[in-house]
């Protein structure tokens, strides 16, 4: 039987909110309670139950099994989880200065807790004690997966080191996970200290008038005159694709591309230095040769020498048609006056409008027919349809923010967990668009616990009277999120070590990016894309264009990609510390055409590898789009509504979780190995399918 755990005697008679029983719709947080001086306590006090459930799990008499040593692991820290969760997702999009302090102070103490764990001998000794017995054992395959996860993840995190290695091990750790939070705060602190504000109107040349109209609005929050455009990507991003000024487009970029590389107290180049060597470094103790070893080591993708290969192939088909992208654009910006060789600030200008001549189309036109309403309503739609799940909006849920909106989701008669929507960007919300969850699913022991889902992005807000209307860019992100939420909500597992999105790195991308094909697809935008003025269904001939444009630049966006996952394997890979600028090492391993700029690095202000788990993964987002590619022609050939795939989708991914290896469950359902060849016909590399496996 599994052990049972040990609840904080002051559980629901503290006034604490962190440590009572939460009393509120599906034990959702409740936030008007909670206050910043909450945390520290609560987290020490469930740091001490869930050291005491440990406790108990070493000291029982009982010979070890599967129950009462893996399955009581899994329950041991759930105070400790729901409470980090609370703290840490609201310190990425809700947070304050006293907030990201509380953080900086209790990282260390939860890793030095987490170690506690992972480097417990007699802990481990259970542990290994069922392992070795797996093939005795009755177990399902999903239980088989925790034990095997569970036993890897001892090894993994320097159980069986010895010494001075062990103590080096576990004071690394614990000073990457400060390093962690330095990074994403001083992003975000470089993210709110510029602003370019305009007070000549002729400045705003080539701007449409939204952006106008949303800089305007910017000023005033501001107390301001003129118009101010800030970092946030729906102010930064038209303003570099179509702002006529080009001195202001070189600001812009210089200032978004030097986040955490300015030399100020934000500066993120000795965080990376020390994070890369102290990643090096507990590889080396662990026995590989590098971070990038180690990590591939417990992923779909395996080996260096794998990912290296992958890299190679995807380089040697993008390269030429990243090359004449830029060829052409440069020719089309020469003849309109540009001096070559183009420079940064100018690409997406130019880009844009050699865009608009080829296919006779600007995607602003889009804009009034994306009503961030009715995009929100049409992907309810469509998993409605593919699904039969539907979302209905509550007003008795707490939000953190009045901008976030909540939902309960239904699957028929059955609550399949509660959707939080957070879309607009604000000073205390971190850049991006991600997916997260304040509490996993599970079901021991028959106690069914349904997910808190939170979605959140940074898109165009509400201007005036008018609704916030998207980019066509903005509506795959939002597609592309929601897919990783309904990941985590259709979840159907056992253990919450292994449910949702709890699955290898290079497979968790597939359920999101999948989701953005359907973007492309006039039966789908006919549902929800109506002007929000008139109600008039989107032209035919606008989604034509989108189709017609969807090859575009699809050479340089990939060697961009590329790009980035090899400056991941570059510092991962290092067996010494870097020396010189971080912008010196970037720029010696990226493999970009234009010209480099002085001062300007991705690296500093990468959080996706330095702060959000995407080390030496980074290279996942093209992996997952061959399997996103590969999956979505299934669909395409059996209709992109079918029910019967959709089904399928669900029971044999979706569903599962991380309960099998992510290529059995891809095979389960395409009924055979991925291949790339799908992706390279919808990039415009290859003209005809061809079959040959990933390697």
């Amino acid at each position: 039987m599994t052990i049972a755990t040990t609840a904080l005697p002051a559980a629901g008679q503290t006034n604490n909110p962190l440590l009572q029983d939460w009393n509120t719709p599906h034990q959702t947080p409740p936030f008007s309670q909670i206050r910043n001086e909450h945390y520290v306590p609560a987290m020490r006090a469930a740091i001490k139950e869930a050291e005491a459930n440990i406790q108990k799990i070493i000291s029982q008499k009982e010979q070890p099994t599967f129950e009462n040593t893996i399955v009581a692991l899994q329950t041991a820290s759930e105070r400790l989880e729901l409470i980090s969760g609370v703290m840490f997702n609201l310190n990425e999009c809700n947070t304050d200065s006293e907030l990201q302090g509380i953080v900086m102070q209790l990282s260390p103490e939860l890793t030095r807790f987490s170690n506690s764990v992972n480097m417990n001998e007699k802990l481990f000794a259970r542990v290994k004690a069922v392992y070795e017995q797996r093939d005795k054992l009755t177990l399902t395959t999903e239980q088989r997966t925790l034990l095997e996860d569970t036993y890897k993840g001892f090894v993994r995190n320097g159980v069986n080191l010895v010494g001075k290695d062990k103590k080096q091990y576990a004071k690394n750790s614990e000073r990457l996970s400060e390093l962690s939070q330095q990074m994403n705060q001083n992003v975000l602190a470089d993210n709110n200290d510029y602003i370019l504000h305009v007070t000549n109107e002729a400045d705003l040349s080539g701007l449409p008038e939204n952006v106008k109209a949303a800089a305007r609005q910017e000023a005033q929050e501001r107390n301001m005159d003129g118009w101010v455009f800030t970092l946030a990507y729906p102010s930064f991003g038209p303003f570099l694709t179509y702002a006529d000024n080009r001195s202001l487009r070189e600001q812009m970029w210089r200032a978004y591309n030097s986040r955490g590389n300015r030399g100020n107290k934000n500066d993120n180049n000795e965080v990376i230095r020390e994070m890369t060597y102290l990643r090096y470094q507990q590889a080396k103790m662990l026995g590989y040769e590098n971070y990038c070893e180690y990590v591939l080591s417990d992923r779909m993708c395996e080996t260096p020498q794998q990912l290296a290969d992958f890299f190679l192939q995807l380089y040697q088909a993008c390269r030429p048609f990243a090359e004449k992208d830029l060829i052409e654009v440069s020719a089309f910006a020469q003849k309109m006056g540009a001096e070559l060789p183009l420079q940064r600030w100018d690409f997406s200008y130019y880009s844009e409008k050699l865009k608009q001549q080829k296919y006779d189309f600007d995607e602003e036109l889009l804009r009034p027919y994306f009503q961030l309403e009715k995009v929100r309503q049409g992907i309810f739609d469509l998993y409605g349809r593919l699904y039969g799940l539907s979302f209905k909006e509550s007003n008795t849920i707490e939000v953190y923010h009045p901008d976030v909106k909540v939902y309960e989701v239904m699957d028929g008669s059955r609550f399949m967990g509660v959707l939080y929507l957070d879309m607009h960007p604000r000073a205390s919300k971190r850049s991006g668009a991600w997916m997260t969850e304040f509490r996993q699913q599970s079901n021991i022991g028959g106690n069914q616990i349904r997910p808190l889902i939170q979605v959140v992005c940074n898109f165009s807000k509400p201007v005036g009277d008018q609704p916030a209307l998207l980019s066509f860019d903005e509506v795959e992100t939002f597609m592309h999120e929601f897919g990783h939420a309904m990941h985590g909500m259709l979840t159907d597992c056992t253990y919450p070590g292994i449910s949702g999105t709890s699955v290898k790195r290079d497979f968790v991308e597939l359920p999101s990016q999948v989701m953005e094909n359907w973007c492309y697809e006039s039966q789908f935008l006919n549902t929800f894309a109506r002007h929000y003025v008139t109600g008039d269904t989107i032209p035919g001939e606008y989604i034509q264009k989108i189709k017609a444009s969807e090859k575009y630049l699809a050479g340089w966006l990939c060697l961009r990609q590329l790009s980035l996952g090899l400056v991941d394997m570059a510092f991962h890979t290092l067996s010494v510390p870097i020396e010189g600028p971080i912008e010196d090492y970037e720029r010696a391993h990226m493999k970009e055409l234009m010209p480099a700029v002085k001062g300007a690095n991705t690296s500093t202000a990468f959080t996706h590898i330095f702060a959000g788990g995407y080390a030496s993964g980074y290279y996942g987002y093209k992996w997952a789009e061959v399997l996103d590619a590969d999956v979505f022609s299934k669909f395409k050939e059996n209709g992109i509504f079918d029910k019967a795939t959709a089904e399928a989708f669900r029971r044999e991914i979706l569903s599962k979780g991380g309960t099998e290896h992510p290529a059995v469950l891809f095979r389960n359902f395409m009924g055979r190995d991925p291949n790339i060849f799908a992706l390279m016909l919808r990039c415009g590399f290859v003209e005809d399918i061809q079959t040959a496996p990933v390697r």
